[in-house]
């Protein structure tokens, strides 16, 4: 990968990583929730579920979702259903308490995390339709990928810690349930509405 490929394409994912989306909201109110550090949990999955992405990017995922369109409109459906579901339990599942409640496990965090990006046609617009014009299949695929994964990881880790940050102070400057509860229920809207537009975006550049 030329450098002033992967300069541009870092730019992308940074820029990706730092615009609000599902992945955002499930790391922010997992911080105002149970604190900063349980929320690197779900941020982790995320970037693990990333690593997936990028691989099945360079294996022609693109290739594959245009030969069957049916099965990839069933992934679309699924994945607006378990970001539904995430979204729910985020604006209803667990009272509010700006105490801090015991989190759960990490390895449930974790899994949230790794399903919600793996479901997230955000993703897909970004896996799916821009990453693979990145690579150059006239050179080794293997240095690419690598680059990309390296690449990926960090700029989404940095835009995920940046809200992290951001929502952990936020509510310990604003100890009010009302505030809470509203906060939780805009960031589950915000899930559902740009899942929708994500998969809005699929379907006007590529019909399906």
């Amino acid at each position: 990968m030329e450098l002033w490929v992967w300069a541009n394409f870092t730019l992308l994912f940074l820029a990706g990583g730092l615009t609000p989306g599902p992945a955002v909201m499930l790391v922010t109110t997992a911080s105002i929730r149970y604190g900063f550090w349980a929320s690197t949990a779900p941020a982790v999955g995320i970037c693990a579920a990333n690593l997936v992405w990028i691989a099945l990017a360079a294996s022609g995922v693109a290739l594959v979702a245009r030969t069957f369109p049916e099965a990839f409109l069933a992934f679309k459906i699924a994945g607006i259903a378990f970001i539904v579901w995430l979204a729910w339990k985020t604006a209803f599942g667990a009272p509010v308490d700006l105490l801090r409640r015991e989190p759960p496990p990490r390895a449930r965090l974790f899994v949230h995390g790794v399903g919600l990006q793996l479901a997230n046609p955000n993703a897909l617009v970004y896996f799916g339709g821009l990453l693979p014009t990145y690579f150059n299949p006239d050179h080794d695929m293997i240095p690419q990928v690598l680059i990309s994964m390296a690449t990926v990881t960090v700029c989404e880790m940095f835009g995920l810690m940046v809200y992290a940050s951001g929502a952990d102070a936020l509510a310990r400057r604003f100890q009010s349930e009302g505030f809470a509860t509203g906060f939780f229920r805009i960031a589950a809207l915000a899930m559902v509405v740009s899942a929708g537009v994500a998969v809005y975006l699929t379907w006007a550049t590529t019909g399906r």
